[in-house]
């Protein structure tokens, strides 16, 4: 995720309501400043001195949406920039017939890691994965069979099979089952992105899907787009 950049006073970052599109946020609104808080106290962060603390309040110039920036300040024009609220990803794009129920479960993972949540955000994308196979006819087994049997049956690709194991299956296993451990941004955004390519492996085509799971008596070809609940 790209960290925010300061542009003097404003900030550059994605904005939750312009769809994840980057946008300024300003500081002032119509020449005049929506409003501050300056804590005056020397202090040390990222291994330099400064003398104040700044939360400002700042507005999106697409939309409006209002935004919190704290940066620090030395005096001297130099400020450096600690964190920016609203988080927000740039939200991937999904097929249109991907079930509303496990769409639903992919934004709200892509909405943890947005706010670097990523044990959490590890543990809805394995969700939303085996919602996904379970829609798809996959239901016997562990996850891992299900993974298995639908690269078997050719619908995702040995390539998919092995990151859906490695990437999304084993990680959030890990943050279920096993002891605490950090999960870090890297590995919660390459499990979002290889649960994308499986959806849109599974819903791009989908009627070419349909006819090999219908050919694989997973599911019976009469109204099967049903939300995957």
């Amino acid at each position: 995720m790209e960290l925010p950049e300061p542009v003097g006073h404003s900030v550059k970052a994605r904005c939750p309501d312009c769809g994840g599109a980057i946008a300024v946020f300003d500081f002032k609104d119509s020449g005049r400043e929506s409003g501050y808080i300056v804590v005056d106290r020397p202090h040390e962060f990222n291994g330099k001195r400064w003398s104040s603390i700044h939360y400002r309040l700042l507005r999106c110039a697409g939309c409006g949406r209002g935004g919190l920036s704290k940066f620090h300040d030395n005096g001297s024009q130099t400020i450096e920039l600690e964190d920016f609220y609203p988080h927000a990803l740039q939200a991937a794009p999904l097929p249109a017939t991907v079930p509303v129920g496990v769409q639903k479960e992919y934004r709200e993972a892509e909405l943890c890691a947005s706010v670097k949540a990523y044990r959490a955000a590890s543990t809805l994308v394995r969700s939303a994965l085996e919602k996904t196979l379970q829609a798809n006819g996959y239901t016997a087994g562990s996850l891992r069979d299900r993974i298995d049997e639908a690269s078997a049956d050719g619908v995702i690709t040995a390539s998919r099979q092995r990151r859906a194991h490695e990437d999304i299956r084993v990680l959030g296993n890990e943050v279920v089952h096993e002891d605490w451990r950090h999960v870090t941004e890297e590995e919660a955004e390459t499990a979002l992105h290889y649960a994308q390519r499986i959806l849109e492996d599974l819903y791009d085509d989908r009627r070419t899907v349909e006819a090999v799971l219908v050919a694989k008596k997973r599911i019976n070809g009469t109204n099967h787009e049903s939300e995957a609940q």
